[in-house]
């Protein structure tokens, strides 16, 4: 179970997040009425912050304070978002509900919804890059985490990795393939967002490599926890469909490794996070706890 410390920090920091969306995207009379409605949907129909959250704390952890942290943060939350709202349209999963309400593809249409991605996308970087910022992070390091940022969510991170799932009637068994695959479709924007924090704190690449290290393990925990969700949870907790991966015939970890199997995995990169975090001490307790967590997850 979550200690109380950690759920109020948790609590605080994703309403700290949902204040700066609010803040920081168009409002939903805002012309053309419609896009913004159907972005807006997405981003504010639940979800765990999990990449913002994880860049607040590595800010913090290295000794950030101020505002300054908010855009990027929030601008990770809208390209998740875009992924998402492009993974359930028909051509990819397919899928009817997230976060236990209808995809957006199945409220605004699918060409709507292709653009609500887009332009989420696009603002995400306009984050990056400056908007609503307070003026204390220099342009050249806003520079450095945008093309940063670029390159995890690229065609050699999110969207390669995503082409990787595409590709799947390839029939790839290996674990090694499924290992790769989710440390770019799932992996990359979590370890980024947690490089992202350190580095608008000034932080060194000794402790730069150690956020890095724990992001690896933290977003491979994450995915191999997912699929056995997938194949375990329940449809109302998890707000979604479940065996959705077997219908489609998707390489999971279940399936190769068997539940139990999976779960092992799963427990040795959650070891590997503390592993990674042990020189930041106490500081990292936060980020000890969550990654502790993700073995407890039910959605």
């Amino acid at each position: 179970m979550p200690s109380a410390r950690f759920e109020a920090c948790l609590l605080e920091k994703k309403t700290l997040i949902d204040t700066w969306l609010e803040r920081l995207m168009p409002g939903p009379e805002e012309e053309p009425a419609i896009l913004h409605q159907s972005m807006r949907y997405s981003v504010f129909a639940g979800g765990k912050r999990l990449r913002p959250v994880l860049a607040l704390a590595a800010y913090e952890i290295c000794g950030g304070r101020g505002e300054a942290i908010y855009p990027v943060a929030c601008g990770l939350e809208l390209m998740h978002t875009y992924s998402l709202i492009h993974d359930d349209l028909p051509c990819m999963d397919d899928d009817d509900l997230r976060r236990g309400q209808p995809t957006n593809h199945k409220v605004y249409g699918e060409a709507m919804a292709v653009l609500a991605g887009d332009a989420l996308l696009t603002l995400a970087f306009e984050c990056f890059l400056g908007r609503g910022t307070d003026g204390s992070v220099s342009q050249e390091t806003l520079g450095l985490l945008a093309r940063r940022i670029a390159s995890a969510a690229g065609s050699v991170g999110l969207v390669g990795g995503q082409a990787m799932d595409v590709n799947r009637f390839s029939q790839d068994r290996r674990l090694e393939t499924l290992v790769s695959t989710c440390r770019l479709k799932t992996g990359r924007l979590i370890q980024v967002a947690l490089e992202c924090g350190a580095i608008i704190a000034g932080a060194g690449d000794e402790v730069l490599n150690v956020f890095s290290r724990y992001g690896r393990a933290l977003g491979l925990a994450f995915q191999i926890t997912d699929d056995i969700l997938n194949v375990m949870g329940d449809a109302k907790t998890m707000g979604k469909a479940v065996h959705s991966d077997a219908s489609l015939d998707k390489v999971t970890f279940p399936e190769l490794l068997g539940v139990d199997r999976a779960r092992s995995y799963a427990r040795q990169q959650v070891d590997e996070t503390k592993s990674a975090l042990s020189p930041l001490g106490g500081a990292a307790w936060f980020l000890t706890e969550l990654a502790g967590q993700l073995l407890e997850r039910q959605a």
